[in-house]
């Protein structure tokens, strides 16, 4: 069945609309520039609320397994892609793409001039949009474009209930990792290095994390704007100086408002698996896999304890901070997500050094 992006501001892209249905998508628009993992990103909970445009020619050809999941589900409102590959081939396949899409009810407009959506969002920005068929009433379509986008999507995204993993010993380094949207990858990297981890709610008072008595603190990734969530704010003030502090994605932007920050929204954000990312103290650069649309403001870090480590090479924004005495840093990358494909797993190392001490 023919369909549509219509972006907020007028503009349309027309396609095709996967299996003829007639399923509607609302949500930001935004582009991710990774010639592959595409499961990895239906499953990354920080594209909740988002229709995702896809910029690689071709999708699907690998298919899709259970290994590559982020998330128990997929949080996408929507895909954007070229061409939908229905016959994927791979080792390690269990589903077609297609077949993944259909169980996971996630509408997919395809043979799209994706090059000219991502022109349009980088010269614009990110915007509202809605994916519909050819044939639905320009009345239903402005009622979809009416509709607020959530604002406060973590609730959508964290556990209801903490739970633990990871090492039987007693003595294993004892992790409690923050879930605001927590990408499955983060939580094996710090498996593999022997940690045992409770994995709690967004919400979960810092009386109850340090009554656990970790030996560290993980502050995960997650969707939305890092000020949306002011009680998250106010609770990771209350751990500051009390226990060891690593955050990546969000987490990142939360320990920089909770120190006196301040953050804002990029005009089209950093999505994809080739994000280069320097070291300010060795000057070397990393490949970083990146999803973000707000970033931290560097001017605002001008009095505060907090000190740059990384920067983005395109743009020269923030993408790691170290406080200048106490034990907490943060990165804006994913290191877990192997672009590299293990150059930034350091960082989990750090973490651990930094809670032995």
């Amino acid at each position: 069945m023919k369909g549509k992006l219509i972006l907020e501001d007028g503009t349309v892209f027309r396609g095709q609309i996967f299996g003829g249905s007639n399923q509607t998508a609302t949500g930001e628009v935004v582009f991710n520039t990774g010639m592959t993992g595409y499961q990895e990103i239906l499953t990354d909970p920080s594209y909740c609320r988002q229709i995702v445009t896809l910029t690689y020619p071709l999708i699907g050809n690998y298919g899709t397994s259970k290994i590559f999941n982020q998330s128990y589900k997929s949080f996408v409102s929507g895909l954007v892609i070229g061409e939908l590959c229905d016959n994927g081939s791979s080792s390690s396949m269990e589903k077609s793409l297609i077949d993944y899409l259909s169980m996971e009810r996630i509408p997919c407009l395809f043979d799209v001039d994706t090059r000219a959506v991502t022109r349009k969002i980088r010269s614009a920005g990110t915007m509202k949009g809605v994916i519909v068929s050819e044939y639905t009433s320009q009345a239903t379509i402005d009622e979809m474009m009416k509709l607020p986008i959530k604002r406060d999507v973590v609730t959508e995204v964290t556990t209801s209930d903490a739970y633990t993993i990871g090492s039987d010993d007693k003595d294993a380094p004892f992790v409690v990792a923050v879930d605001f949207g927590v990408k499955l990858n983060i939580l094996d990297s710090m498996q593999r290095l022997g940690c045992r981890l409770t994995v709690v709610p967004a919400y979960t008072p810092a009386e109850d994390i340090l009554e656990m008595n970790p030996d560290g603190i993980f502050l995960s990734n997650g969707p939305g704007d890092p000020k949306d969530v002011p009680e998250v704010v106010e609770e990771i003030k209350k751990l500051i100086g009390k226990k060891p502090i690593f955050g990546i994605c969000l987490g990142h932007q939360l320990i920089a408002l909770a120190l006196g920050a301040d953050t804002y929204k990029l005009k089209f954000g950093h999505r994809g698996s080739n994000q280069p990312v320097k070291n300010l103290q060795t000057g070397r650069v990393y490949i970083s896999s990146q999803n973000h649309g707000y970033a931290v403001d560097e001017k605002s870090l001008r009095k505060l304890p907090l000190e740059v480590t990384y920067v983005s090479v395109n743009d020269g924004t923030v993408e790691g901070l170290r406080h200048k005495k106490l034990p907490i840093f943060s990165v804006q990358y994913h290191p877990e997500a192997s672009p590299g494909p293990d150059d930034n797993l350091y960082l989990f190392d750090e973490f651990l050094k930094m809670m032995g001490k």
